[in-house]
C-alpha cells in the first residue's frame, strides 16, 4: 500500500505493512535469516539471497521511510552516522569539500573532520543564516556538499531549506538536510529542495530509546545518486539489522501521535522559563523571539520536542541541575518517549570543544517526553531551587 494521496500516519501504519499472505497475520513477520535459497540457480526468489543485500523487514522498513518523506528511494542503516557515512562516501571524492553549519552535531563534525578529512574531504563550517556568505563559499570553492541541519543540535537554529537548496544548485552542489530533530512529520526537505534526508532514526523515528539505526531518502529523479548509496549500503554492509528495523518500524508507526506530545510538552517546557530568574536564555523555535520562530513557522508543522536553556549561574550551575533532575534523565541521545537531560559541553558535543562549533559551558539540552507537562516542569523547578 503506497497511495500517495494517503495522509501521513496512515502510510506510517500501511505503507510496506501487508498482511502476510501465508498466515494473515496483521504486523508482518520478523525475517531473522541471514540467506535464502533461490530459485535455481541466478535465479532469486523474490530478489533475496543474502541478508548484506537485502532483508524483507529492512525492505519493509525502507518503504515506510520513502513514503513518510515523500521520497522515491529509502535506505536504512545500523547508526545515524552510518548513514552520513555512506552519503559522504557514495557522492564525493577525496579533494571535494562540505560546507556544513557551525554548529552542527558533534558526531557529524568528527566524522566530517577527522574520518573523511583523513581521505581528503574538507569542510568548512559557516553560519547557515549568512545566505550570502554561503553563496560565496561555494561559488568560490570546491564544495560538492551543502549540509544543513535544521533545527541544529543543540543550539536549535533554524535553516532556509528552501533558499540554500537554490544556492547550492546555483553553484552545482547537492544540499543535504538532517531531518533528525523535526522528523518527516514536521519538515519534508525534500519538498522544499533538499537533493538527501539523513536520520538518525535512534531518535524520534524509533522513539523508545531501544533500537539503534539511521536512513538516507532520495526524491523523485535521484536514480543516479540512489545507485551509489545502494551500493555503499551493499559493499560497505553497515545495515540495520532485522530485529533493528523491525523495532524502528514499529516505533515509526506512532511517530504522528507521539510528535503532538513532545510538540505541545516542549511549549509548555518553553514558554515557563522564559522568564525564569535562574534562565538566561531559552531557545525553542516555538517562542516568538526566537530569531528563526518565522521561519519554523513556514517550513515547519510544529516546532519539535528539542528545548535547550542557558543558565544564569554558568557552568556550574548548569552541571548541578543536569544532575539533580528525577523525571528528566542524564542521558546521551533524545527523541524517546521519556524525557533526557544532555550536557553537551561535555557529553554529545564533547568532541568539538575547543572549535568554531563548541557549545556554551551553561547550556543543557533538554528532550522533552511525553510524560505529563506539569511533572516535567516541576522536576526542572526543583533541580534549579537546589542551585
Amino acid at each position: 500500500m503506497s497511495q500517495k494521496n494517503h495522509g501521513f500516519s496512515t502510510h506510517a501504519i500501511h505503507t510496506g505493512q501487508e498482511v502476510d499472505e501465508v498466515y494473515g497475520a496483521v504486523v508482518p513477520p520478523l525475517h531473522l535469516s541471514t540467506t535464502y535459497a533461490p530459485d535455481g540457480i541466478g535465479n532469486l526468489r523474490n530478489g533475496y539471497d543474502y541478508g548484506r543485500a537485502g532483508n524483507p523487514t529492512r525492505t519493509a522498513l525502507q518503504e515506510q521511510l520513502a513514503a513518510l518523506e515523500d521520497g522515491a528511494h529509502a535506505f536504512s542503516f545500523g547508526s545515524g552516522l552510518a548513514a552520513e557515512d555512506a552519503v559522504i562516501r557514495g557522492l564525493m571524492r577525496p579533494g571535494q569539500r562540505i560546507v556544513m553549519g557551525n554548529d552542527a552535531y558533534g558526531g557529524s563534525y568528527r566524522l566530517i573532520s577527522r574520518i573523511h578529512g583523513d581521505w581528503g574531504i574538507a569542510n568548512t563550517p559557516l553560519d547557515l543564516s549568512d545566505l550570502d556568505r554561503v553563496a560565496a563559499e561555494l561559488d568560490a570553492s570546491d564544495a560538492t556538499l551543502l549540509w544543513v541541519e535544521t533545527p541544529s543540535n543543540p543550539l536549535m537554529a533554524v535553516t532556509d531549506i528552501a533558499a540554500l537548496a537554490t544556492i547550492a544548485h546555483d553553484n552545482g552542489a547537492l544540499l543535504v538536510v538532517d531531518n533528525t530533530f523535526a522528523t518527516p512529520y514536521l519538515q519534508r526537505p525534500l519538498e522544499l529542495g533538499a537533493d538527501v534526508v539523513v536520520h538518525s532514526t535512534t531518535k524520534y523515528i524509533g522513539g523508545h530509546s531501544d533500537v539503534v539505526g539511521g536512513a538516507v531518502v532520495l526524491g523523485e529523479g535521484a536514480e543516479e545518486l540512489a545507485e551509489k548509496v545502494a551500493f555503499q549500503q551493499f559493499a560497505v554492509g553497515a545495515v540495520s539489522g532485522p530485529l533493528d528495523a523491525y523495532l524502528t518500524t514499529r516505533g515509526l508507526k506512532t511517530l504522528g501521535v507521539r510528535m503532538d506530545r513532545h510538540c505541545e510538552n516542549a511549549q509548555k517546557i518553553a514558554e515557563y522559563f522564559a522568564d525564569h530568574s535562574a534562565v538566561e536564555k531559552v531557545l525553542y523555535p516555538g517562542l516568538p523571539d526566537h530569531a528563526g520562530h518565522d521561519l519554523a513557522k513556514r517550513q515547519m508543522s510544529g516546532f519539535g520536542g528539542m528545548v535547550s536553556i542557558q543558565l544564569a549561574g554558568g557552568e556550574p550551575a548548569a552541571r548541578k541541575v543536569a544532575e539533580g533532575t528525577q523525571l528528566f534523565i542524564l542521558a546521551e541521545s533524545l527523541g524517546g518517549i521519556e524525557s533526557l537531560m544532555n550536557y553537551p559541553h561535555e557529553m554529545t558535543h564533547a568532541s568539538v570543544r575547543g572549535t568554531e562549533l563548541a557549545v556554551p559551558e551553561n547550556l543543557l539540552r533538554l528532550s522533552v517526553g511525553i510524560e505529563d507537562a506539569e511533572d516535567l516542569i516541576d522536576d526542572v523547578e526543583r533541580a534549579l531551587g537546589a542551585v
